[in-house]
């Protein structure tokens, strides 16, 4: 997507080198117009695949993935939550995805009431770096018994692996942009 690459390019925040900081469109402050185009885009991509459900990780999956949802028709959008409250019961599937920003490692979970067996299931998140959210996202999925049709993310970070790894088994990702690295302070696309 062009006019995503046009917005990293002139709002995004290299720091350290490592970390691209988009929060000025992304996950603080929200560009409508970015989300809505990008979920565009996601609707052709997917157009010939059967979708149920699209999953995501709170918190700053749930906006991209409503934009993604309301475009597909309106799906179900169920994200997995980090942290369990007093009337969460133990009727979950859960595992342990490490927040590559954060450095520390969460346990996640969905309610088995919300995602089922043989439902086709699309995982959208804001970022693809490691790949940590996607296979934990993925690992939900297969605790249920459900089919992964593919992941897709508004920014990958293609020099950190995380495709290699989905791709390894059998599921494709679609980005809205792949940043190959970073050079002199830029995203090099």
């Amino acid at each position: 997507m062009k006019e995503l690459e046009e917005k990293i390019l002139c709002d995004g925040r290299i720091i350290n080198n490592d970390i691209i900081k988009v929060d000025s469109f992304i996950n603080h402050q929200i560009d409508p117009k970015i989300f809505k185009d990008f979920a565009v885009h996601v609707k052709k991509h997917f157009k010939d695949f059967k979708i149920d459900k699209i999953l995501t990780i709170e918190t700053s999956g749930i906006a991209v993935a409503y934009a993604v949802a309301s475009e597909l028709g309106d799906l179900p959008l169920l994200f997995a939550k980090k942290t369990k409250s007093a009337i969460t019961t133990d009727d979950v599937y859960a595992t342990e995805i490490k927040s590559f920003t954060r450095n520390v490692f969460n346990n996640v979970i969905v309610s088995k009431r919300y995602l089922k067996e043989g439902e086709n299931v699309l995982i959208v998140d804001d970022f693809l770096a490691e790949g940590n959210a996607a296979l934990g996202l993925i690992n939900l999925c297969k605790q249920a018994k459900a089919n992964v049709v593919g992941v897709t993310v508004m920014i990958e970070k293609g020099f950190q692996g995380g495709r290699k790894k989905v791709n390894e088994l059998g599921i494709k990702v679609y980005s809205g942009a792949i940043i190959k690295e970073f050079k002199d302070n830029k995203p090099v696309f």
